[in-house]
């Protein structure tokens, strides 16, 4: 956030892919393009609780991030104070190794939803790795195969978790989460994709209507798959999307609404966001490409409250602020769209329910930049913490 040897074929592959948009920091414009040299009895079930998590189960406050680094994957574990600061970060090895590059992705890593266990991918070794969240820090419990190639983006919802494989023929697969929070494959739960190479970005869950997210972009497609009662997707939904290049995205739990991040193929100052209302896995628009000014905009982030959405512009060092409005719509919070300046290579944002605090991996600066978020949605820098790899990918906070 070096390179490995590639299979003729798979590099055909990765080649097709390079000429396609993905979104990871460089230094160039070519901001949002993903990494072309990558190529592994009943439990008790946690609840979504906005913030209420009863005090047995809180974990300590935490931020993490993955080094994604080839010689091998490692969880970087950041202590946070209640003021927000970050402390010196913490190495966890997850068994497994990374891409040493931009994955074009969000959610590379993902909590479940009382953070008692952590999982992050590892795109080199085509594995899903499993953490227990204590109060030191991590301890690695589990290391399984993606069911795919490079595995990207992971959606955690109960006793369900969903990967992204973008790599070979690009697909999805589901596990069950044991009370452990360890994984079980679901058999028969694998399903491609719109286009083999479709340069995905990111998968989610819409918990309200038991369906799976997944934005495309190479294709400007918003594919959704339905659960049948034994957690294996039906047939894809494909919507086209409002804007090109959509990547990052966000579903409101309170209310429906899906919030997604157009890069614009990394065209200069083109970059929007647009939010939909979810009826029965069609995306219907609210606000079609809400312009944020600024370039490569690729991952979404929310305020605890939900009212109001960040995206980070990769290729400008910014992020953009949005009101969301009762009725999904959008406003941009800043006319010129600046709503924060950056370290340089602004990739994943984190914050999440009952917090008042944005984080952003700052990827090509090697750093997580923090903000206080105020009561207008304005963002307050509070500091920076460094330590951290120019190929770092993925950001979580509790």
């Amino acid at each position: 956030m070096t390179l490995d040897a590639v299979h003729p074929e798979h590099e055909k592959t990765m080649r097709a892919r390079a000429a396609l948009i993905g979104c990871c920091a460089i230094l160039t414009l070519n901001a949002c393009q993903a990494d072309q040299t990558t190529q592994a009895a009943p439990d008790e079930r946690p609840q979504l609780t906005f913030g209420r998590v009863p005090p047995s189960r809180r974990a300590p406050r935490f931020v993490a991030t993955a080094t994604n680094a080839v010689a091998g994957n490692a969880v970087l574990f950041f202590a946070r104070s209640e003021d927000g600061s970050l402390g010196a970060p913490i190495a966890f090895p997850t068994g497994g190794t990374g891409s040493g590059g931009g994955l074009g992705n969000q959610s590379g890593i993902a909590l479940d939803a009382y953070a008692q266990h952590l999982y992050v991918v590892n795109a080199g070794s085509h594995t899903i790795s499993v953490f227990a969240v204590q109060s030191a820090g991590l301890v690695l419990e589990q290391t399984i195969a993606s069911g795919g190639t490079q595995p990207i983006s992971l959606a955690v919802s109960d006793d369900l978790l969903y990967v992204l494989n973008d790599g070979g023929v690009a697909n999805i697969s589901g596990f069950h989460v044991r009370g452990n929070g360890s994984l079980d494959p679901i058999a028969n739960s694998t399903r491609p994709l719109t286009a083999d190479v479709p340069d995905a970005a990111q998968i989610g869950f819409d918990r309200r209507e038991r369906r799976l997210i997944v934005t495309e972009k190479a294709t400007n497609n918003i594919v959704t798959f339905r659960l049948d009662q034994r957690d294996r997707p039906e047939a894809p939904i494909v919507t086209a999307s409002s804007g090109a290049t959509p990547f990052g995205f966000y579903v409101s739990e309170r209310r429906g609404d899906l919030i997604v991040s157009e890069a614009f193929g990394d065209a200069a100052n083109a970059s929007a966001v647009s939010s939909y209302k979810l009826r029965r896995g069609v995306p219907q628009t609210i606000t079609a490409s809400a312009p944020t000014t600024e370039s490569a905009a690729c991952w979404i982030a929310l305020s605890g409250d939900e009212k109001f959405v960040y995206t980070s512009n990769t290729a400008s060092n910014t992020i953009s602020g949005f009101a969301l409005g009762q009725d999904g719509s959008l406003e941009l919070l800043d006319a010129d769209g600046v709503t924060a300046a950056t370290g340089r290579g602004p990739i994943d944002l984190a914050t999440r329910d009952g917090l008042d605090f944005l984080y952003s991996l700052d990827r090509v600066g090697g750093q997580v930049s923090f903000y206080y978020i105020t009561a207008d949605g304005a963002l307050r820098p509070l500091g920076v913490a460094g330590g951290v790899p120019t190929s770092a990918n993925g950001l979580v906070v509790f």
